[in-house]
């Protein structure tokens, strides 16, 4: 009999297939994704030094009270948008989108949108 892998650990296996083709430079850091089924998290990261530039995500006090009435995919583009701000205000302009396993739709293509808008270049 087959036994079924759970997605996440399809997922997974489909990003680190993803990271052995992108990484971020101090010059083009790396815009990472991460979403749970209540919260959405990005990051924007030097691989290079390994250090975390900027990140934004949906548990953050100041940001949760922006969510009150939004649904999950509004939120996504609101952490686009604010994540886009801090990297622009840290002189950060173009980026390496990693999508983090994730099929490109829904939320992680709303975040994306939301990062365009912002100002970023992906």
């Amino acid at each position: 009999m087959f036994n079924k892998r759970d997605r996440n650990e399809v997922r997974k296996i489909r990003h680190e297939r993803v990271r052995k083709k992108i990484s971020g430079t101090p010059d083009r850091p790396r815009l990472c994704v991460f979403r749970s089924n209540k919260h959405i998290y990005a990051q924007i990261i030097d691989d290079v030094a390994g250090n975390t530039l900027v990140a934004a995500s949906t548990v953050e006090k100041d940001i949760a009270s922006q969510l009150n009435e939004c649904d999950k995919k509004g939120e996504a583009k609101i952490v686009g948008k604010i994540i886009a701000e801090r990297a622009v205000k840290a002189g950060i302009k173009e980026v390496v989108f990693d999508r983090g396993g994730y099929i490109y739709t829904g939320r992680v293509a709303e975040l994306a949108a939301g990062a365009r808008e912002g100002g970023l270049d992906f």
